[in-house]
């Protein structure tokens, strides 16, 4: 295991499911990094279009978790940065199968920790997430942390942005994090598992945004929540269990309502009030506020 005197270790964790495309693109483009990475590993979540294969014939310096059943990307994170912790990696840069980074976005996260110049030291380091238009992505925009404002403002005059929650989408964390705050929950089974914990361990640790670090989050649409199917039905319910969890404060909590009621709102008037909405919703609510949370 190659050791970096300054930065550390990092390993690149994948999480897949039935996009090969898409994960040999982003496998490609880690190969290609202009700070290498050290260890790769692929969480495929029961993938049936070929996934395993792709990834043992084209990438066979991978590390291949094959997951016996699809448990979401909230349960392929848990396993996959349960299993970098355990290898011993230093840092674990977290994405999902569509996220393509640039050549040198792992390096401008880690040249981050150079620039800090007196700030508290960062337990997790996010990238800038576009689409495929090149603005932000709106899937992926930071909470920023601006409870403590004069250190948000230290932070920006060194070009970077406090936050209190992020997605993982080019999320690079210190395995050091697992140990102290675990895991994701395993529950939420897709949305909201990336938010909670990252404001579970954000509720004392310091993560920064680095802008000139970018990737691009190659989703077919630039979206949020869905605003049709029965998938919604995990954005209702996962939005209320962080409502119901401590990792988010009172004030967060009011601002974090008025987003899951207006995701609500355009859900509802995109199906017209139909009774599958009606059924999709309420089954949110129900499991949202009567199962576990956290």
């Amino acid at each position: 295991m190659a050791q970096e005197p300054k930065t550390g270790t990092v390993c690149a964790v994948v999480v897949t499911f039935n996009r090969k495309e898409l994960l040999e693109e982003c496998l490609a483009s880690l190969q290609s990094q202009s700070r290498a990475v050290d260890h790769v590993l692929v969480v495929d979540n029961a993938s049936t279009d070929g996934t395993a294969e792709l990834v043992k014939e084209r990438f066979p310096q991978a590390e291949l978790l094959e997951m016996p059943q699809n448990e979401g990307g909230a349960g392929g994170f848990h396993e996959g940065m349960k299993r970098g912790t355990e290898e011993g990696w230093d840092w674990l840069w977290l994405m999902d199968d569509d996220t393509i980074p640039r050549p040198d976005s792992l390096e401008r996260l880690l040249k981050a920790l150079d620039r800090l110049d007196g700030l508290p030291e960062p337990i997790m380091l996010g990238s800038k997430a576009v689409w495929n238009d090149g603005n932000w992505h709106p899937m992926n925009f930071i909470g920023p942390r601006l409870g403590y404002f004069p250190e948000f403002l230290d932070a920006s005059v060194q070009g970077l942005l406090s936050f209190r929650m992020a997605t993982f989408v080019s999320l690079l964390i210190k395995s050091d994090a697992v140990k102290r705050y675990g895991l994701p929950h395993k529950h939420y089974f897709i949305w909201s598992d990336d938010v909670e914990w990252t404001a579970r361990v954000l509720r004392e640790e310091r993560g920064y945004l680095v802008p000139d670090s970018v990737v691009h989050h190659k989703t077919k649409t630039a979206h949020t929540a869905p605003e049709t199917g029965d998938k919604f039905y995990f954005a209702v319910r996962n939005g209320l269990f962080l409502l119901r969890s401590d990792s988010l404060n009172w004030k967060e909590k009011i601002g974090h309502t008025m987003v899951v009621a207006e995701q609500i709102r355009r859900f509802m008037i995109h199906e017209r009030f139909g009774l599958r909405a009606w059924r999709v919703l309420a089954r949110g609510l129900w499991h949202g506020l009567t199962r576990r949370a956290q």
